[in-house]
């Protein structure tokens, strides 16, 4: 049997330490996929390997990319809003009309066979609208819960740095609400790039201490300008959305409706499976605050894109793993909780007015390299 030296000895823990600092197993699985993602690229009729987009993890961009991607968010946020305004006040600007779009349909986008889809077509309005209205080259950005869960604050997602999407919320005396625990913040946004930001609609359903001021309007719509508020911490990253959360999703789930379910779980707020929370939930209220934590108007803080662009690459690596039976499937009703309505259909439109040209059906959205689609994740 050979022997260990003493120099042997010290080196386990470090070669152990180096291969799970280097390791990322949701990576590894994006790998697997990636050829069946290749083959149908292949075969679609409308993306192409000359034409093919590639998204990245915020903390992989360039300064430069980063800078760019803040400036094209700045810009929408100062074009006027295509909304009616009599029937929209608080829809002042080009961003907020992804917002109203949002609230708009919030009960028949989320614990509905049309939430993943939705999404991601939704997402990707938003990163068409930054590159067509305000010349931003690049492509969205994603958030990896798992690269950042032990420290959030310290990402440089959120490190208030000006290639952040601001940091967190000033520290003020608060309470948990909801499903949200009390986190390091609570207060206004006063670093990074979106420190001046003024948010107008909502609230609608607000999971935060103190509650922001009521709307004008009992839809939500009214203008009410108030301060962007975070309250970030790991409480539920360091739990929910670490990287063996997203690998146990995506190789535990062999069922759309398992997937979709298990990610979607919200815990105390009342979707959890059995108390549990999803890395959705996990991540939104991670930001939490005003309006991160407000299920309806949540796109109005900047790190939603992040966000649900990770929950698009989720879904695309597990659909991956078995491309031939997970492309055309979906599961759910037209209603959330799917109480009323009727069960969700392929051919079921995708209409997002203002913030996009096209209406699509979900079987058209269900590939990220068909129909308007054409884009990976690396």
């Amino acid at each position: 049997m050979a022997r260990l030296t003493l120099v042997g000895l010290l080196a386990v823990p470090w070669l152990l330490l180096a291969g799970m600092v280097s390791g990322d197993a949701v990576l590894d699985l994006q790998k697997k996929g990636r050829p069946s993602i290749d083959a149908q690229l292949a075969k679609s009729a409308t993306c192409t390997k000359d034409k093919l987009k590639v998204r990245r993890e915020w903390g992989d961009i360039s300064a430069t990319e980063k800078k760019a991607y803040i400036a094209a968010m700045l810009c929408i946020m100062q074009k006027p809003s295509r909304l009616d305004p009599a029937k929209f006040p608080g829809a002042k600007s080009r961003y907020d009309d992804f917002v109203v779009v949002h609230m708009n349909q919030t009960m028949s986008i989320h614990n509905t066979g049309s939430f993943l889809t939705w999404h991601r077509y939704y997402t990707w309005a938003f990163e068409r609208t930054l590159q067509q209205e305000c010349g931003y080259t690049g492509t969205q950005p994603y958030w990896d819960w798992g690269r950042w869960a032990q420290d959030p604050e310290r990402s440089p997602i959120f490190d208030g740095s000006d290639t952040s999407l601001s940091g967190n919320g000033e520290k003020i005396q608060h309470r948990a609400s909801g499903v949200a625990p009390a986190g390091n913040g609570g207060g206004c946004v006063k670093t990074g790039p979106f420190k001046d930001m003024v948010v107008h609609l909502g609230p609608v359903s607000p999971a935060v201490d103190p509650a922001p001021p009521r709307n004008p309007r009992s839809d939500g719509y009214g203008d009410n300008p108030r301060c962007l508020r975070r309250d970030i911490s790991n409480q539920l990253s360091n739990k929910y959305s670490r990287t063996e959360d997203i690998v146990n999703l995506i190789t535990s789930s062999t069922t759309i409706s398992t997937f979709q379910d298990t990610m979607q779980a919200a815990g105390g707020f009342g979707f959890g499976i059995g108390g549990a929370m999803g890395v959705h939930a996990a991540g939104h209220f991670t930001i939490a605050g005003d309006p991160g934590g407000d299920f309806y108007t949540s796109p109005n803080d900047p790190a939603f894109w992040v966000h649900h662009a990770m929950i698009d690459r989720t879904w695309t690596i597990w659909q991956s793993q078995d491309l031939a039976n997970r492309l055309q499937v979906i599961a759910g009703g037209t209603s959330m909780m799917g109480f009323g309505g009727r069960q969700q259909s392929l051919d079921d439109l995708v209409d997002l007015g203002v913030v996009a040209d096209k209406v699509y059906k979900i079987r058209d959205l269900v590939s990220v390299v068909d129909g308007p689609f054409c884009y990976v994740y690396e």
